[in-house]
């Protein structure tokens, strides 16, 4: 019999992206709730009771209500939003950090899809701390550039209205009083003792995301060339299907949507053995959110992780 899958929030844009990948294939069974019932709490509870795997795609408050209406206990659950990401009760959705974490989302109930801007910070910081290349107590910084699709419905009416203001043509940074959501993840998931300084910003194209860490070479261990930071990363992420790590002919300038419409993840290091920074391109929608949901989903069935997804 072939696995149920239901997406709760299918409308908004992750959980669009989840459908239309999911959609296409015959080896689940796609739950759908008539249009009228989507926000009835009684239908909704009756269609998460019958799925396999539930997608929450919903707001921070929603999804905890939503995960509190669930009473079947094999209903296993991927929530997409921020509210569960430091609960030490779900499992942080990236399998390719290790091989513990990778055995714990495939064995999981509970599983905590990553933010967007966190999936580029900590694909590149995590490793580094990982390999004791870089202490746990270094004062980091970050700048992440996305496309527009990652503030949702609003943002995407916003810049792709006809009479838009002509400020939106310029890149905005944001969140500039050091609380944006994605923080506590990226600490905590890293294992950091301090909060990075990190200024996410907006820019007029669609999807497509550049999260880049500025490193001194001074504050690493174990390493003291950028080749070789380049080649433990490489090593670190070697057999990943979906992050790879590029060679050091690809890093003389980096575009922010060049991996939109791709599921992957692709690590740029560039600078010099000084100086360097390792920059994540990969789609805000992509293994920033609705790609790395359906590879979890894959995971949890028990199907090669990257079926349905763009490579």
């Amino acid at each position: 019999m072939k696995p149920k899958v239901y997406i709760d929030g299918k409308d908004g844009t992750t959980g669009l992206q989840i459908y239309d990948r999911l959609s296409v294939r015959s080896d689940i069974d796609l739950l759908l709730i008539d249009e009228e019932k989507r926000k009835d709490p009684t239908e909704r509870k009756k269609l998460m009771d019958a799925a396999d795997i539930v997608f929450l795609c919903l707001p921070d408050a929603a999804a905890v209500e939503a995960v509190g209406l669930i009473e079947s206990p094999t209903t296993r659950v991927i929530d997409a939003s921020t509210a569960h990401r430091t609960d030490p009760d779900w499992d942080y959705g990236f399998p390719e950090l290790s091989a513990e974490r990778r055995a714990a989302i495939q064995n999981s109930k509970r599983v905590a899809n990553p933010g967007c801007h966190a999936t580029g910070f900590i694909s590149v910081v995590y490793p580094l701390v990982a390999m004791g290349l870089l202490p746990r107590d270094a004062c980091l910084s970050a700048f992440s550039l996305t496309g527009y699709s990652g503030g949702g419905k609003k943002m995407i009416a916003q810049y792709e209205a006809p009479d838009k203001d002509a400020a939106l043509l310029a890149p905005c940074p944001y969140g500039m009083g050091q609380s944006h959501k994605h923080l506590p993840e990226m600490r905590k998931i890293c294992g950091l003792d301090n909060k990075p300084v990190f200024t996410p910003i907006v820019d007029d194209y669609y999807k497509g995301m550049a999260t880049t860490v500025p490193f001194h070479m001074s504050q690493m261990q174990g390493v003291s060339t950028l080749a070789e930071v380049r080649q433990k990363l490489a090593d670190y992420y070697a057999g990943a299907a979906l992050v790879h790590v590029a060679d050091d002919t690809d890093t003389a300038k980096l575009y922010a949507n060049a991996q939109a419409g791709k599921d992957t993840l692709v690590l740029y290091v560039a600078g010099n053995d000084e100086q360097f920074t390792i920059t994540a391109l990969f789609d805000n929608l992509g293994k920033g959110a609705s790609g790395a949901a359906v590879q979890n989903m894959n995971l949890m069935l028990g199907f090669d992780e990257t079926t349905g997804l763009n490579l």
